[in-house]
């Protein structure tokens, strides 16, 4: 019998409270003008100084499972794709499995920055397709609010990005017809180490001596993220066209046949080059980053869950993804909703 990963739950959250670029004049040396041009976000929102990762994961999840139309304890996976954990160990996946009551499953954590969804998405597919688990819960979710330098020495990163969390729900079906059904119909994945330290936080560390952080480094900002932004856009949507491209070519679609573009959103000006090379209409782009900012491993399944609340992602469709990230590492994806 073959099998086929079919996306039947999604949900997602953000925190209530948002900051508007007017809220972010009062902390630093911007401006809203200057924040949309460059990025074409309007507001984020930021969790409260009590608030975690996971918990902004398990009220996503909630929502993914009960949209699956499942309980908690049908899921008999969790992959956690997340570069802001509760703690540096265990995984924020075992504190997210705990919360949602459901003990002895495999859960895996997955640190691929902004393409984790994604990755993680494949990852699922994969086990799925094999037989050996039925539904696996797929989490991208990120609070970056509490990393962030929000003096105007950050201004350039700060402004970039917001707290959520997506969810999906993957369960193995019977495949029967590969043209008609709901189904993931291919994934890539990819990674250029050379590129690391281009989007990254430097400290703490276990690369950086004797001490994985001290006084010096906090000093310095290195706890903070630090990017040479022209390089990730010039990378971001040269690498973000060529997967997407390579995977309709797998998935035998054209360009044309797509119905719904999600890509991830770390800036508006990336997305909008990428449908300008490819020729896609930017009706067909469906962006969020102006009410969310850059939620990396979420933004792609809050993307969706907010598609299809508008109306706009129906059952049925087929979707294409790309994503661009830290590491240097980019996915793409398309799937039959």
């Amino acid at each position: 019998m073959k099998y086929r990963s079919e996306i039947t739950g999604v949900g997602s959250f953000v925190p209530p409270k948002i900051f508007t670029n007017f809220d972010l004049e009062k902390m630093m040396e911007t401006t809203d003008d200057w924040i949309q041009q460059r990025t074409g976000i309007v507001q984020r929102h930021w969790v409260d100084e009590k608030t975690t990762t996971s918990d902004l994961a398990l009220e996503a999840s909630v929502r993914a499972i009960k949209a699956a139309g499942l309980v908690n304890k049908d899921i008999d996976m969790i992959i956690f794709a997340t570069l802001s954990p509760d703690h540096d160990f265990p995984g924020t996946g075992c504190f997210l499995q705990a919360k949602l009551g459901i003990p002895e499953i495999a859960v895996l954590d997955i640190r691929q920055q902004c393409t984790g969804f994604i990755y993680g998405l494949s990852i699922a597919d994969k086990f799925l397709q094999s037989g050996s688990h039925k539904n696996i819960l797929v989490i991208g979710a990120e609070v970056h609010s509490k990393g962030l330098d929000k003096t105007p020495n950050g201004k350039n990163i700060a402004v970039l990005f917001g707290d959520g969390a997506g969810a999906v729900v993957v369960s193995r079906k019977e495949l029967t017809n590969e043209k008609t059904e709901s189904r993931i119909i291919t994934s890539h994945l990819y990674a250029d180490g050379s590129f690391a330290k281009e989007l990254w936080i430097p400290a703490p560390g276990n690369a950086l001596g004797s001490d994985r952080i001290n006084k010096t480094m906090l000093d310095e900002g290195m706890h903070y993220p630090q990017m040479n932004g022209k390089t990730v856009f010039v990378h971001a949507t040269k690498r973000m066209a060529e997967c997407l491209l390579h995977s309709c070519k797998e998935a035998g679609v054209s360009l044309d046949e797509v119905d719904v573009f999600l890509f991830h959103q770390a800036n508006l000006r990336i997305n909008s080059k990428v449908a300008e090379m490819l020729s896609i209409p930017e009706s067909k782009v469906f962006n969020t980053i102006q009410n969310y900012g850059n939620t990396t491993a979420a933004t792609i399944p809050l993307g969706m869950d907010d598609a299809i609340k508008a109306g706009i992602l129906k059952k049925g469709m087929l979707v294409a993804s790309a994503a661009f990230g830290s590491g240097f590492t980019w996915a793409s994806a398309v799937w039959r909703q």
